[in-house]
């Protein structure tokens, strides 16, 4: 009787981490997003055999954006790179937010949006575009989406 009750409290004790643990995960500060980069995803569009991809993080509570961008087979170096917005697909916007630092692949950095640039961010309205020479305009560019 005794070991039923030591595995009965043993299971109610797993449970009950379980929950939180769900609860923990479903109140995370943290959202990931991403975006593919290709010519194709330009306005207007072009025939650059470059593509790219965004792994980028969100802390809601602190609005600081981090990212990684990288890239290759692109017409020459990257002269600019930008987050732009607000704009859905196939739509051209603003610089949003400008990526600084070396332009080789892999791109790092992180910055502190704004509330309204965050709620931008979260909504599927900002894009990545990488600038060249060749393409001044945009070579690459990727809708940055929540990731599931």
């Amino acid at each position: 009787m005794l070991n039923t009750q030591k595995f009965l409290s043993l299971g109610l004790i797993a449970f009950t981490l379980s929950l939180s643990a769900c609860g923990a995960m479903k109140d995370s500060s943290t959202m990931v997003f991403g975006a593919q980069l290709a010519g194709a995803h330009e306005v207007p569009a072009n025939t650059s055999a470059g593509m790219g991809m965004l792994n980028a993080t969100l802390d809601k509570r602190t609005h600081v954006l981090s990212w990684t961008v990288t890239y290759s087979g692109l017409s020459g170096p990257v002269k600019a790179g930008h987050f732009h917005g607000p704009a859905p697909v196939g739509v051209s916007a603003g610089v949003a937010l400008g990526l600084t630092g070396p332009m080789e692949s892999p791109i790092k950095g992180s910055a502190t949006l704004t509330a309204a640039q965050t709620a931008e961010l979260m909504s599927g309205k900002w894009y990545v575009n990488l600038h060249t020479e060749t393409h001044p305009g945009g070579e690459v560019r990727g809708q940055v989406m929540p990731s599931p």
